[in-house]
This record gives C-alpha cells, sequence and structure tokens, in this order.
C-alpha cells in the first residue's frame, strides 16, 4: 500500500512527493522534508507514535492505518485538537466501498435481517476488516432501535459458523484467502425477498483516488474526521 500511494501521489500533476518513511525510520524525515500531509498506512501501533508526532508538527494526516480502538480516537482528537493540523481517518479509500456503506445505511431500516462477509486477501492479519466493522456499526445506527428478526440457529456443528456478532447484532464473516484483495458482501433479508450490495477491489489501485482525493482535501476539513464519504459530500 505505502509504494502504491507514493506511486499515486507521484502520479497527480497537483501534488508532490517530497518524502518515504517506513516504520522504524526517524519520523524527523517529514519536517526535513516540509511535508504539508503525510499519508498512513502502517499498523495501529506504528499510527499511535507517528500521529501524535503530525499534529504536534502541525502536519495533516490522512490515515488508512486499521485496528486503532475508541481510546486511540480520543488520544487523536486530542492530539490534533488546536486546529493547527487536521486528521482524515477512514477505513476504507475505495469509493465504490463508502458507496457500499452509505447504500447499506439507507436499506437497513427496511429489512429484518443483515450479515456482512468480507473477503480478504491471506495476508491481512486482524479480521474482520476495518470496513466491515464500520458498516456493521452504520448500519446498526440507521436501523436504530428496531430489533433484528430473531436468529434460528441453536447448535453449531463448528463453532464460530455463524460469525461474530457486532454489538448492533449484525453477523459478520471474514475470509481470508490467497487471489483475494478486499471485497465484501452486505446482504439483507425481508419477508420474500433480499438485497446483497457487493463492492470489489481487484488492486490496490482502486485506493488510489480516495487517497488523493484525501490529501487535497485535507486542510478544508479542521480537526479528526472519520470516514472518506464526508470529503465526498454524501
Amino acid at each position: 500500500m505505502g509504494a502504491a500511494v507514493c506511486a499515486a501521489v507521484d502520479a497527480d500533476p497537483d501534488l508532490e512527493l517530497v518524502s518515504r518513511v517506513d516504520v522504524g525510520d526517524e519520523l524527523r524525515a517529514f519536517a526535513d522534508a516540509e511535508c504539508d500531509v503525510v499519508v498512513d498506512f502502517t499498523v495501529a501501533d506504528a499510527a499511535r507514535v507517528t500521529l501524535p508526532w503530525l499534529a504536534m508538527h502541525g502536519i495533516h494526516a490522512v490515515v488508512g492505518t486499521t485496528g486503532l480502538t475508541d481510546d486511540d480516537l480520543a488520544s487523536v482528537r486530542s492530539a490534533f485538537g488546536d486546529g493547527s493540523a487536521h486528521c482524515l481517518l477512514a477505513p476504507n479509500f475505495a469509493i465504490s466501498a463508502v458507496l457500499m456503506t452509505r447504500f447499506a445505511e439507507l436499506a437497513a431500516p427496511f429489512f429484518d435481517t443483515a450479515e456482512i462477509i468480507e473477503y480478504h486477501h491471506d495476508r491481512k492479519i486482524d479480521a474482520p476488516s476495518g470496513t466491515a466493522v464500520d458498516t456493521a456499526d452504520r448500519i446498526a445506527v440507521a436501523r436504530g432501535d428496531r430489533p433484528w428478526h430473531a436468529d434460528p440457529t441453536e447448535h453449531e456443528v463448528y463453532p464460530g459458523a455463524r460469525g461474530g456478532t457486532s454489538p448492533g447484532g449484525v453477523h459478520v464473516h471474514a475470509v481470508r484467502m490467497h487471489g483475494m484483495v478486499a471485497h465484501q458482501d452486505v446482504i439483507f433479508g425481508a419477508q420474500g425477498q433480499s438485497l446483497t450490495i457487493r463492492q470489489d477491489s481487484y488492486d490496490r489501485e482502486s485506493f488510489m483516488p480516495g487517497v488523493v482525493l484525501a490529501c487535497k482535501r485535507i486542510a478544508e476539513h479542521p480537526g479528526v474526521t472519520v470516514g472518506l464519504e464526508h470529503f465526498l459530500d454524501i
């Protein structure tokens, strides 16, 4: 992802790539290069160090790292609270994925059951994906207090066969498979009908238009923004 981001920024005529920094490198390189925006696609432990440093040095952050907790989010909000630098935290930068989640929010009040199946490559270490978690949470908020239809399962032949259950009652299934990149189905059911919303990222290039857009618009969004949809005005 880091190499793909560098290539996308370098190819855009409105942006200039001034620094490449990997986990373990000195963060001082960002300041030395006079970065306006830093894109962080690392791991949560690295982001916990990098983001406060960027805020302290007045550098905007576009973050695709997942695995950050609610406490981490509170810390990031505090770090970027003085307004000198802004931060975007996005579970997915594919515009098709952002639209998928928005469509799922719109559908949630009208169906009795909802399940999410996410598919990723066999090097992804967390499950479920940040996109699946975000989708499940947004579905629950959009549905409000209406309960889902009761799960009829009384016995799982294989423990975990029904997947994990989000706090909002949405079953989430994670597939890790060689040959996949990033894909997700959101399946809704009601009496006599179902709706499947499918999103596919066949290559890491799918995330780059969103990353480039975020780099260009981050200065317009003070503080901490969660979700690329806010940059798309949807």
